[in-house]
């Protein structure tokens, strides 16, 4: 992968992501593989030192598929919670884990199921919990 930018990830959702990553069944193991390399090689921090601008769990963002020059709003949740979510793109989704962790204006490349890559650019974080107060989310 060409692009890979530092990212920041809350120490809680590091946890509770490594205990979904570890129940993972076959047909998740791809994305489970890509996101455990994330966490390992993420900055993990507490809750209250999410910078304003990172992708966290439960964020609602705004992201650019810079190869098909779509631009999309979602918000990242864990599987358990798509259904509450209109706009819900689960973190065990390739796209999803892509964007955890990465700030405002990063630029990601990353692999899809079929064998090749997509291209993201994270525009603008519309909600974040960490810059809510809300760090037990």
């Amino acid at each position: 992968m060409s692009s890979r930018p530092k990212i920041i990830i809350n120490r809680l959702d590091a946890e509770r992501l490594q205990r979904l990553i570890d129940a993972a069944s076959d047909k998740d193991l791809a994305v489970a593989e890509s996101l455990e390399a994330e966490l390992e090689r993420g900055e993990v921090v507490d809750p209250e030192q999410i910078p304003a601008d990172v992708v966290s769990m439960n964020s609602q963002v705004q992201f650019t598929d810079l190869g098909r020059g779509r631009q999309l709003v979602r918000t990242l949740v864990y599987p358990r919670s798509l259904a509450e979510s209109e706009d819900g793109l689960s973190v065990m989704a390739p796209i999803g884990a892509a964007l955890l962790g990465l700030r405002v204006g990063d630029v990601i490349d990353w692999p899809l199921p079929d064998g090749s890559e997509t291209r993201l650019r994270i525009d603008a974080i519309l909600w974040q919990p960490e810059r809510e107060g809300q760090f037990h989310r």
